[in-house]
């Protein structure tokens, strides 16, 4: 059954979004689609990894709705909660391992804190899920015994190793060197497909994303500005996805902030811009 014909897994519908009288996201519509791996992108600061915090029922839209599996999470009970957050896996900023715990014992975590599995049966996961991602060798060191892009990894096998039905990644790539970079990517669409996950990418990677991604939302001052296929991005007239896509340091968002003109700056008495600063 083509992705498109899957049923939706996560679906957004008319999100607002915000904190006091600021809003954060405006009318935001996204889908995620089982065996996808969609990609939410956008300049810093655009709710993106809020948009995480609501998929994960962390906080609450204002308007609008957020369903996991067909459930409306603001109609939720703590209880199915709980029970909907252990179907997902979340991959933070850097991987955010424990320090004092091994690679085993990190990865084993979630084994541990939520299911009564015996250790034996503890160990065979945790194993596997660190076969799948290349690190089963690395299971007797710490955090700061691995590369970066180890790092990342492990925090991969420790998002999957519930064996979630969506894995939501905030920033995988960052601070990665190429190598890296392009072994997590892979693994993101392997592990996807491998073990019939949705997959949701946050990520200012353009290039390495578009490979990855079957489908891409494009966030811009907290409104959805463009969603298509990463072809149909590439492709797209609108001057705003074009500059995005491209990373071009001028169009509409400009790479000058508001400013008097060059001429008139420079030639500005001395004494006027002293005493604006006194």
């Amino acid at each position: 059954m083509p992705l498109s014909s899957e049923p939706a897994i996560v679906q957004i519908d008319a999100l607002d979004f915000g904190y006091g009288d600021r809003l954060v996201l405006r009318q935001i519509d996204l889908t995620v689609r089982r065996g996808q791996v969609v990609a939410v992108m956008g300049a810093s600061g655009g709710g993106k990894t809020t948009l995480l915090r609501l998929i994960g029922a962390q906080v609450q839209p204002l308007r609008g709705s957020v369903r996991f599996e067909g459930r409306d999470l603001a109609q939720a009970s703590q209880e199915q909660i709980f029970a909907m957050r252990r179907r997902m896996g979340m991959l933070f900023q850097f991987g955010a391992l424990f320090t004092d715990m091994t690679v085993f014992e990190n990865v084993a975590f979630p084994l541990r804190e939520h299911t009564r599995l015996p250790e034996s049966m503890i160990r065979d996961l945790v194993l596997m899920k660190l076969n799948a991602v290349g690190l089963r060798g690395a299971r007797d060191l710490y955090p700061a015994e691995l590369s970066g892009g180890m790092a990342r990894r492990v925090a991969m096998a420790r998002a999957i190793a519930l064996d979630p039905a969506l894995v939501m990644y905030d920033e995988p790539f960052a601070g990665l060197d190429p190598i890296s970079l392009g072994i997590s990517a892979r693994l993101i669409r392997t592990l996807n497909d491998a073990l019939g996950l949705s997959s949701i990418v946050v990520s200012h990677d353009v290039e390495v994303t578009f490979d990855i991604a079957d489908y891409v939302y494009i966030l811009g001052n907290g409104s959805l500005i463009a969603h298509g296929t990463p072809q149909q991005l590439r492709d797209s007239t609108d001057a705003l996805v074009h500059q995005f896509v491209r990373g071009e340091p001028d169009g509409p968002v400009h790479f000058h902030y508001p400013a008097a003109a060059v001429a008139d700056d420079f030639l500005r008495p001395a004494a006027t811009a002293q005493g604006r600063r006194a």
